[in-house]
């Protein structure tokens, strides 16, 4: 499964595209199903600002279910046209947004950053960076209130002179002030949509407003050189991405 050419030229332009419905019901159904019974018996009220850090149940991160999204839906395929050169895929983050009038939910919000870069829960001069972010939504996102992910639109062009010029590893700041004080644009889906964003691109998550729990499943892909040039990807958007480096 290829790229088309609207969606690479969007991808360089924006830094990410949606590929409507390439997860069917009969990956996104056992997936869902899977998370809703955790949320429903082993969710911990008070390991909340945890999971919203690094990934709601935890322990199903290499499950067949998840892990079919990303391998057997033709999103792997289409990573690896993106980046040539992908390396293998093993786990899952799942990221639920709770409805704040839920009595125990005091979810955090995330603004605008960076994955890997700065994270308040990681010291400042460590990179956990990766190339892609692949996003498979498990639940209807209909309204920019409903916990959706809020990105900018060529942020990583953006993001990538900022970490060449002005940035330092160490630095708290996880963007400059003008991405900062940006809403973004809410990621609005239906379930099987999935997204495919630059991993430069900064992103927001806000409270969810509605009544229904926000669900998605996120796979982190990197080119197999990646972590031997962290450093160097950050500061060229396109280094892992040799097919689109022209």
């Amino acid at each position: 499964m290829l790229v088309t050419d609207d969606e690479r030229a969007r991808f360089r332009r924006d830094g990410m595209f949606v590929r409507p419905g390439l997860a069917t019901d009969i990956h996104t159904g056992p997936a869902r199903d899977l998370i809703t019974t955790w949320y429903a018996k082993d969710y911990d009220p008070d390991r909340l600002t945890d999971y919203t850090q690094r990934t709601f149940a935890p322990e199903h991160g290499r499950h067949p279910a998840l892990l079919d999204l990303y391998t057997a839906t033709g999103a792997a395929n289409i990573a690896a046209d993106l980046l040539t050169d992908p390396a293998p895929v093993t786990t899952t983050q799942v990221q639920i947004r709770i409805p704040a009038d839920q009595p125990t939910a005091a979810q955090p919000e995330k603004t605008m950053h960076v994955d890997g870069v700065g994270c308040p829960h990681l010291d400042p001069a460590e990179l956990r960076t990766f190339s892609l972010l692949v996003g498979v939504v498990l639940s209807p996102i209909s309204r920019p209130d409903a916990g959706a992910l809020h990105y900018v639109p060529g942020g990583h062009l953006t993001m990538s002179r900022w970490f060449a010029t002005e940035w330092a590893r160490g630095i708290t700041d996880q963007v400059p002030p003008d991405i900062d004080t940006a809403d973004g644009v809410p990621l609005l889906a239906d379930v099987g949509d999935v997204l495919f964003m630059h991993h430069l691109v900064p992103h927001a998550v806000g409270t969810n407003h509605t009544t229904t729990p926000r669900l998605m499943a996120y796979f982190r892909v990197s080119h197999t050189q990646h972590a031997a040039r962290r450093l160097d990807a950050l500061r060229d958007p396109w280094l892992d991405y040799p097919a689109l480096n022209s």
